[in-house]
């Protein structure tokens, strides 16, 4: 993948200039640090710095069409732009490069937006339209490849990441209440908001123009709602093996780059599944790379060491140390850009940069078969939830909780609690959110340090009204496992494991992540399925086993699901980092706790060494959320910012002394000079 910027003076706004370009590229250079490219007219800025994956001789960016009046800074991928690429030389279209950036520019030619519906692939897009003046912007269907935007000052800027807008003196740095109150309730922010203040992110599945009219965002693609009279038959042997090949074939067209391809392995069926497909089809000189960690409950690596050995991949083990973990800490904030409640992205952080140290850009990974095929307690406990509210005096059908948490259920004073916990709120099954609401409201509890200053900018908001208003047509109809996992999908998935966990830590080392099961082929065709074919019973995947049963050895198959952790605790106070972020005067410098309260928690944590889930996920919220403000509003969001010369400029400004491209790419490009 890559980084894209740009700049649009709006009516009356201050012209973009070449310095300013170069400050937002020198911002993302580790998305992009092979090579970095610049179009200018009196209008318009765009900026791309490069990661060569495919075409590395001639994809230099932005790329134009024949009569370049069509310009595009394009950051991702397209998986099928072979395909496309086929059609459009028959239908006349002449390509002057070898990348999947430029089939873009000529099926936007043709279909302008509709354009979008033809692509397979993880994304992040802008393109000028010189001669209509109009600016397009464009995300990919489940939010994979990030892309951010904001209006001040008679102007229209976006970027990949947030710390390239907050390079321009107009756009103010400043902590969005609404945006804490999202965090600490649903683990990320909703629909376009993001933790800064007028600062917003194009949702999944979205495309935004800039016209002489305005701005206009709207939806191109979502998550199919399918109520359960219109799934598919139950021939489960036809449709495991229509579900095979369609993993196969997602497998197949994201190997497509001209660099090599690793996989991550965790130990799950998801990443096991990629790897076997990889090895046993594609690829007999397979690497593979995974984390271990010093704590043991959180480690899997004797999984990973059988699946390594059944598939004889070349494997690089990671082990991630909770010293090592906290150091990493600032750095996978200044990176996610937003407060986090768990650690878990700190391990792949460091994991990134020692793949990239070994030589590669691309790895494939497991991403996303969790949600698209039940894989997660939460659709379980919605599962038991439903089936104990039509006997709710029933004193044995909440005895099903214990099939999901043995291990919790040996401690008799949680095995009592327990029960209450999951039967709250029982009876609304009809609440679109029903599934979500125990595990909300108990994250919930983390607001209770935020200070006063912070509640009172909140206001009345309620961020569980927001989130059923923005619920689509249809969603009422679907059972409780299905808007269970619709929800996944959209809040945690796309807002927050695919950023925080997926794009940004790796893209912070310059590696692109991949992952196969997030092929919209695959989510369409699952969503036809019937919630009792993904999860059988209270067994979890149920017809994605069936499809892939002959590739992986039987310990893989059958072993319930770990979600990937990681410590928090122990990870926090393997340092002294935590006593000076949440000294009475840093509290006091950001002003978003409560000082006392949270002198009490680090007191807590001096003396027990060890907090229950809550306080956990306090303190990690806590504890990121001071790192941001500290980089972000208070001090310097560059460091570690290279200064960019781009070797591709392309100048159209009135004045200009020459139109084209200056530098070594300017020959591959086709530019004049």
């Amino acid at each position: 993948m890559c980084a894209i910027a740009g700049i649009l003076a709006l009516n009356g706004g201050r012209k973009p200039d070449a310095r300013e370009m170069e400050g937002m590229l020198g911002a993302l250079t580790h998305r992009g640090p092979d090579v970095s490219g610049i179009y200018m007219d009196d209008r318009v800025a765009l900026g791309h710095n490069r990661l060569s994956i495919i075409g590395l001789q001639d994809g230099a960016q932005p790329i134009h069409n024949e009569d370049r009046d069509l310009w595009i800074s394009f950051n991702g991928e397209i998986f099928n732009y072979l395909e496309l690429k086929c059609e459009l030389l028959e239908r006349g279209h002449r390509f002057y490069t070898s990348t999947d950036t430029e089939v873009i520019v000529h099926l936007f030619e043709e279909k302008k937006e509709r354009c979008l519906e033809d692509l397979n692939g993880q994304f992040a897009l802008a393109i000028w339209d010189n001669r209509n003046h109009e600016l397009f912007l464009a995300r990919d269907r489940l939010g994979i490849v990030p892309l951010h935007y904001a209006m001040n000052g008679g102007r229209f800027v976006f970027a990949s990441e947030i710390k390239a807008l907050f390079t321009l003196a107009e756009i103010p740095r400043e902590i969005d209440p609404v945006a804490m109150d999202q965090v600490f309730t649903f683990w990320t922010t909703l629909k376009e908001r993001t933790a800064f203040k007028n600062v917003f992110e194009i949702p999944p599945g979205n495309h935004l123009k800039v016209t002489k009219r305005g701005v206009c965002l709207k939806r191109y693609w979502q998550i199919p709602c399918v109520p359960p009279e219109q799934s598919l038959g139950k021939d489960e042997h036809e449709i495991g093996e229509q579900l095979e090949e369609l993993i196969v074939d997602s497998v197949r067209i994201r190997l497509r780059a001209d660099v090599k391809v690793g996989c991550y392995i965790s130990g799950g069926l998801d990443s096991s599944t990629i790897t076997a497909v990889v090895k046993k089809r594609f690829n007999n000189e397979l690497k593979t790379f995974g984390i271990k960690f010093e704590e043991s409950s959180y480690d899997e690596g004797e999984f990973q060491d059988l699946i390594v050995a059944h598939l004889g991949t070349d494997h690089v083990s990671f082990l991630a140390e909770n010293r090592r973990l906290l150091d990493c800490l600032p750095a996978v904030v200044r990176h996610c850009e937003r407060p986090m409640l768990r650690t878990a992205p700190a391990p792949l952080y460091l994991l990134s940069d020692i793949v990239r140290g070994q030589g590669y850009k691309v790895v494939l990974t497991g991403e996303g078969a969790d949600e698209v095929f039940c894989g997660y307690n939460i659709f379980k406990e919605a599962k038991i939830r439903a089936f104990c509210a039509k006997r709710p005096d029933s004193k044995w059908r909440p005895r099903l909780l214990e099939r999901l948490y043995p291990y919790v259920f040996e401690d008799e004073r949680l095995k009592k609690i327990l029960p209450a916990f999951f039967s709250k709120g029982i009876e609304h099954t009809q609440d679109p959110l029903y599934s979500h609401l125990v595990r909300w409201e108990n994250t919930g509890r983390t607001r209770t340090f935020f200070s006063d200053d912070l509640r009172a900018a909140i206001g009345r908001y309620n961020g569980f009204e927001d989130m059923r208003q923005g619920l689509p047509p249809g969603f009422e109809r679907l059972d409780v496992v299905t808007r269970a996992q619709y929800i996944e999908m959209t809040v945690f998935m796309s807002n927050y494991l695919l950023s925080t966990q997926g794009d940004r830590v790796a893209m912070a080392h310059s590696l692109e992540l991949r992952p196969p099961f997030l092929d919209h082929r695959i989510i369409e065709f699952a969503c036809l399925l019937p919630a009792s074919m993904k999860m059988r019973g209270l067994q979890e995947k149920y017809i994605m086993k069936q499809a892939v049963r002959k590739l992986l050895p039987a310990p893989i198959l059958g072993r319930p699901k770990q979600p990937y952790r990681a410590p928090i605790t122990p990870m926090i106070l393997s340092g002294n980092m935590w006593e000076d972020v949440l000294s009475d005067c840093s509290i006091d410098r950001a002003g978003l706790f409560n000082k006392s309260r949270v002198k009490s928690l680090a007191d807590k944590l001096r003396s027990a060494k060890k907090l229950g889930e809550i306080d956990s996920m306090a303190l990690a919220g806590i504890l990121s959320s001071q790192l941001l403000h500290e980089r972000f509003v208070a001090g310097n969001p560059f460091e570690g910012s290279r200064k960019v010369s781009p070797a591709l400029r392309f100048d159209y400004r009135a004045g200009a002394k020459g139109m084209g491209s200056t530098g070594p790419d300017a020959e591959n490009t086709g530019a004049t000079g």
